[in-house]
């Protein structure tokens, strides 16, 4: 009865770890990439930015991350989903650290 127990719990921690998405982001190298935001995550500082051809990009904010908007310096609470926007990445391991978020459009 242990081991039926025991399978279970790990059959559960597996469905609720690949139920969080971290099979559908896409980890690319160093760069700009041009792309939708479809979710903004405010309580984790996170965004997801849908890049074409690419898949879908997860971003979690850093302390020297800058949101951009024409010249403007703007705050996490100008991005919204639909907007397009241009994302300048760092790879760190399999993270991805954006240093720069550039709001290409307003999203309407």
């Amino acid at each position: 009865m242990k081991s039926l127990s025991l399978l279970f719990l790990v059959a559960l921690s597996v469905g609720l770890l690949t139920g969080c998405g971290a099979d559908d982001t896409a980890v690319v190298e160093s760069g700009t990439y041009e792309g939708t935001i479809t979710e903004v995550n405010a309580d984790e500082q996170e965004i997801y930015v849908s890049v074409p051809e690419t898949g879908t990009l997860e971003l979690y904010f850093t302390d020297s991350t800058r949101v951009m908007s024409d010249t403007t310096e703007r705050s996490f609470d100008a991005l919204q989903t639909n907007q397009q926007v241009a994302v300048e990445v760092n790879k760190v391991g399999q993270r991805l650290d954006p240093v720069t978020v550039t709001i290409q459009d307003d999203g309407s």
